[in-house]
């Protein structure tokens, strides 16, 4: 994906992540945007958030979890996070995970993890296909997550 000029004042900061249809209704992947590992989030009903992709609780990869409703359920002991807040809604968990900014224009989905100079064109970001989380669903099926 190349960078895409910013399409009005609204977007300083944001940078382009995926398109809509990238993210099915009910589902999570994790994108890498400006260094930042986000969960970004497509709830049931069709809104989009994005929050860090780290469990405040394990310390391992929320957007591998199950979505519902509004919430994201950790996969590893089920601690579940508002979408809108980032707020623990269920245990373990009980600090919440930092929620950012998401805009859309037509079809793109614009992110902004904040604390960098705008760029004058939001710079790309990546959806991360297979990266390696600190455990993993799969590791913890093989018995590897410590």
């Amino acid at each position: 994906m190349s960078a895409q000029p910013t399409p009005d004042e609204g977007f300083t900061g944001f940078t382009l992540v995926c398109q809509v249809d990238d993210l099915a209704p009910g589902t999570a992947t994790q994108a890498d945007v400006d260094g930042v590992i986000v969960a970004m989030v497509r709830d049931s009903e069709g809104g989009i958030h994005a929050i860090n992709d780290r469990c405040t609780h394990a310390d391992v990869s929320l957007s591998e979890g199950e979505v519902d409703g509004c919430t994201l359920e950790c996969w590893l002991h089920g601690s579940r996070f508002d979408l809108r807040t980032g707020d623990p809604t269920g245990p373990p968990a009980t600090v919440p995970v930092a929620v950012y900014p998401v805009k859309i224009d037509g079809d793109d989905v614009y992110c902004r993890t904040g604390g960098l100079r705008p760029p004058v064109d939001p710079p790309t970001a990546r959806i991360v296909a297979d990266a390696a989380p600190t455990a993993s669903a799969e590791d913890t099926k093989r018995g590897s997550y410590s």
